[in-house]
């Protein structure tokens, strides 16, 4: 007797294994098309040699294919002390004929993605977005990609329309590159690069992109409420044009910002202030902010009360990240963080995580009734997208 289609769906869903589900597809034809659903709907790969056989399989099979809805390739990376009489310093593994061919012929058939995840730049080469399909195969919802910005990749996001998340690696604006002067090659390529359409990814909320630039294209005409990036300038005079530029964007959001994470390549006070100073007088970013990050915490007295003092104009702030590397001594004990905790709350009651950074190493502090406790198990990197 046949049952039906929700309890062969509940059977599968009490098997664990990868394993055991695969072999549930060898018991009957309606078991098969349950286990088969379960078996494809999300994909992760790292070994390059089992992606390049499945990615066979799901090319030459559009039913399978259109049953996978979440993707990730993130080839394993190559470290020098494992098999050590084989691969010598600087060597990695040679990537199967046909590695790239073969994703993108599957990516084809993928109809009902919505999570694409490649990572490149960890493995043994990197791709090129023209892996791709072109036109509307999928509509994403969320897409990471760490490819070098070409057409092929800003005409892929141009058709994403239902793209709610989105990480890119690099950018390069529409712009053409300078002509150099002392080149008399009249052959010489200056390449011409598609840019984002003003229209595209109409329900894009949360952008994490590694240069300011992409923001400053980006994040206008749309509903963006997080944001990480970094700044591009070094130069303080430079850097604060930069600033200027990135929180005139920012305010032509449709919706207000509730986290704003923005790297430095090097951390000061002085600048911290002045960043600071710009997210509480930019309408987009002083009512509903929740998260913000990397701030140098003063040290002095004096300059910490008026930091805090702009801290209290951000009222719904619930998380902060600060850099203390410059502090001497630094704060490296669970009671110096709980003080420094407790002493922030005074001004911003409302905080219940604070993220200290020391070189790199980060310590975050969690509130939880009135407690302050250091949290060994928060990671760090996601507050910008859950607080």
């Amino acid at each position: 007797m046949d049952l039906t289609l929700e309890a062969y769906s509940n059977i599968v869903e009490y098997v664990g294994r990868r394993s055991d589900i695969a072999a549930l597809c060898r018991v009957s034809k309606p078991l098969r098309r349950a286990a088969e659903k379960r078996l494809y709907k999300t994909i992760y790969l790292e070994d390059t040699h089992d992606t390049r056989s499945l990615c066979v399989t799901l090319a030459n099979s559009p039913r399978l294919a259109s049953l996978v809805e979440s993707f990730t390739l993130s080839p394993l990376e190559y470290d020098e002390s494992d098999d050590e009489d084989d691969i010598g310093p600087g060597d990695v593994e040679e990537l199967p004929e046909g590695y790239w061919s073969w994703i993108s012929k599957a990516l084809k058939n993928m109809r009902g993605l919505k999570h694409l995840d490649i990572h490149s730049q960890n493995g043994p080469t990197s791709a090129c977005a023209w892996i791709y399909p072109k036109g509307q195969v999928f509509l994403l919802h969320t897409l990471y990609c760490d490819f070098d910005w070409d057409n092929d990749l800003a005409e892929f996001i141009n058709s994403q329309d239902a793209l709610e998340d989105l990480y890119i690696l690099d950018f390069k604006t529409s712009n053409t590159p300078p002509i150099d002067a002392t080149d008399t090659n009249p052959a010489t390529e200056r390449t011409i690069y598609t840019t984002v359409n003003d229209s595209a990814m109409p329900k894009l909320t949360i952008l994490e992109c590694t240069f300011s630039e992409a923001a400053d294209t980006i994040v206008p005409h749309r509903p963006i409420t997080r944001l990480k990036t970094c700044f591009s300038r070094t130069e303080p005079a430079a850097k604060g044009e930069e600033l200027a530029r990135l929180c005139r964007n920012i305010s032509r959001s449709t919706e207000p910002f509730q986290s704003l994470d923005i790297a430095d390549s090097s951390y000061s006070e002085a600048f911290s202030m002045e960043l600071l100073r710009a997210v509480v007088e930019t309408k987009a970013t002083n009512t509903d902010l929740r998260y913000v990050g990397t701030l140098v915490l003063p040290i002095h007295g004096q300059e910490r009360l008026q930091f805090y003092g702009l801290l209290m104009r951000l009222p719904l702030l619930r998380c902060i990240e600060l850099e203390v590397s410059d502090w001497d001594p630094v704060p490296s004990t669970p009671a110096a963080f709980r003080a420094l905790t407790n002493e922030l709350r005074i001004y911003c009651p409302l905080i219940t995580m604070v993220v200290f950074v020391h070189e790199f190493e980060r310590t975050a502090v969690r509130v939880s009734q009135g407690f302050c406790a250091v949290d060994a198990d928060v990671y760090t990197e996601h507050l910008w997208r859950e607080i």
